[in-house]
């Protein structure tokens, strides 16, 4: 008679992470985020902050500016400036806000592939980009209207607000890359307004305009295309185009977005 035994011992072989479970962990990872995004109140603070602002502001330049002629086509642009701020502010949050609430160990814990979180991340920021220049633009453009200036000439609007959604949704994106790097939520946004509202306007006054045209925020405001009363004959000649302008604020929202990445990868979640 032959007798058969059965082992049984644990099996300690390690578990091994398909490449192919990434991959379709990425959806799960997208729908993580939007729940998060949509569930923090910080983020419908930005949005109201961004229809009302619009809508207001609209009005008020449409209302109050009595020495020149404005037009609605053109007012109507006037928020996306403060609307691509908002952006990269939501954008940063995006990041430094599970951060400093100690979350991001416990995502890290249940999704060790940090990859995965980058790229939903980056997802996120690029739909909430889109969503506060197309909310923007709305409200004032609206706003504008309200004020009743005439509309102007609008063969050109779709365009510019093709280009508008461009810049908000990159601007997120880039405030995604500054959030993963810095990690800390109020000097991350300091540092992004810092630069942007007064580092930058410093440095273009010394600055010769072949090189002032290479800063984030110069390409981002030439987006639009609008007359300027600070544009000179100087800085009109060596001007980039949109696509030129784009490839400029595009290259420095990638370079911030694959540096935090990297530091994700290398840094602890906590």
């Amino acid at each position: 008679m032959t007798m058969t035994t059965t082992s049984t011992e644990p099996d300690h072989r390690p578990t091994t992470r398909l490449r192919g479970d990434d991959l379709r962990s990425v959806l799960s990872a997208l729908g993580s985020e939007w729940i998060k995004s949509s569930t923090v109140r910080a983020n419908y603070v930005i949005l109201a902050l961004n229809i009302l602002g619009g809508l207001v502001v609209s009005w008020a330049v449409g209302v109050m500016v009595t020495d020149e002629v404005l037009y609605v086509a053109e007012v109507g642009f006037y928020w996306t400036l403060v609307a691509s701020v908002l952006a990269g502010i939501g954008g940063i949050l995006l990041f430094t806000s599970e951060f400093q609430h100690g979350t991001l160990a416990a995502a890290l814990a249940a999704r060790p592939s940090r990859w995965v979180i980058a790229l939903a991340k980056t997802v996120t920021a690029l739909v909430m980009g889109i969503l506060l220049g197309a909310t923007g633009l709305a409200a004032g453009f609206l706003g504008a209207a309200a004020s009743g200036i005439p509309t102007g000439d609008t063969s050109g609007v779709l365009a510019t607000c093709a280009w508008s959604l461009a810049w908000t949704s990159m601007s997120a994106v880039l405030g995604l890359g500054i959030g993963l790097i810095v990690r800390h939520s109020s000097g991350a946004i300091a540092g992004f307004l810092v630069w942007g509202f007064v580092v930058e306007n410093l440095l273009s006054l010394f600055t010769p305009v072949e090189v002032a045209r290479f800063f984030p925020f110069v390409a981002g405001n030439h987006l639009l295309d609008l007359d300027s009363d600070l544009d000179t004959a100087a800085t009109l000649a060596v001007a980039l185009s949109r696509v030129e302008n784009g490839l400029v604020f595009g290259g420095y929202a990638v370079l911030a977005l694959v540096v935090g990445t990297v530091l994700l990868h290398r840094r602890d979640a906590t």
